[in-house]
């Protein structure tokens, strides 16, 4: 029986009196594309960094393709590729030495890596930056051949911790198409965590962390699924003031600046169109949309 691309069991990291991650209990199958979600301080790095083995766990244990980080980190990081959310790269050297030194790395053969090297290159439209010092690159550029590094010796595993925070959308595009076009091509497994949660909807399955725990995994949509049918949005100058007679009707409320969002048990238009009409000029905006993933992330952390 092939052993999980991934799996943590009982993962814990302490940093003092500080429990970053407190039990994690994790498998990722071969080929699968997982996300792991959850706010700022919630985890996700530690645990990156536990199943990658560049930190040793508190207790509990973690294996990629069936090998343990803390037996054989060397084979573990032969198998995966990096990309952090702060940008790994030489600033003083060029792309493609930036490049050939990962190649150096991986004990990849100099003609292997200047094919696999050129051909990513190519692919980020990076050819008039080739020579350039990565110092020269816009952010987008610099996130682009982060993960052109992180994938050149072709990792069995590949983990994406933010991998594409602060970049515009064309640039956030233009990686996701080659991220699924890597996948589509080598089968390769990816660990994700983001904050943008548009980009994790397309995962398999998703496990969204709170202090260092998981408290909810599955496929997307049918987590967005459980939610119901529809999201009623109320915004309000003092919305704490309209929150009871709001909950009465609608249900519990999750609260973001002063936007209160309601799931409704039932679809009941004229009941909704009362009840605004009853709270007047207190509040500003009603809007029913359907629920998405960020609504998820949204309640989850509530």
């Amino acid at each position: 029986m092939t052993a999980p691309a991934v799996r943590a069991s009982g993962l814990v990291k302490r940093y003092g009196d500080f429990t970053a991650v407190a039990g994690l209990d994790l498998e990722i199958g071969r080929g699968e594309f997982f996300g792991l979600l959850g706010p700022n301080g919630a985890g996700k790095s530690t645990s990156i960094h536990m199943l990658s083995s560049l930190v040793q766990p508190s207790a509990g244990a973690a294996s990629v393709c069936g090998i343990d980080t803390r037996v054989d980190p060397v084979a573990v990081r032969q198998r995966i590729g990096l990309v952090f959310q702060d940008s790994a790269l030489d600033r003083q050297l060029s792309v493609w030495e930036n490049l050939r030194f990962s190649g150096l790395l991986y004990d990849l053969p100099l003609d292997e890596t200047r094919e696999r090297a050129e051909h990513l290159i190519r692919l980020f439209g990076l050819e008039e930056k080739r020579d350039k010092p990565v110092g020269s690159l816009s952010g987008g550029q610099r996130r682009a051949l982060d993960i052109a590094r992180g994938v050149l010796h072709r990792p069995e595993v590949l983990f994406l911790d933010e991998p594409t925070i602060g970049l515009d959308l064309p640039s956030r595009r233009r990686i996701w198409r080659f991220i699924g076009q890597l996948r589509a091509e080598t089968g390769m497994t990816v660990l994700l965590t983001t904050h943008y949660l548009e980009e994790a909807a397309d995962c398999d399955r998703v496990a969204f962390i709170r202090a260092g725990r998981i408290v909810l995994s599955g496929e997307p949509a049918a987590l967005v699924g459980d939610l119901g049918d529809e999201i009623v949005e109320v915004s309000a100058d003092q919305p704490e003031t309209v929150r009871a007679e709001l909950e009465a009707v609608l249900g519990p409320a999750s609260v973001e600046f002063e936007t209160l969002s309601f799931r409704p048990p039932q679809h009941d238009p004229a009941r909704l169109a009362a009840l605004t009409e009853s709270l007047g000029a207190r509040i500003r905006s009603v809007v029913v949309r359907r629920p998405n993933l960020n609504d998820v992330f949204l309640w989850v952390n509530q």
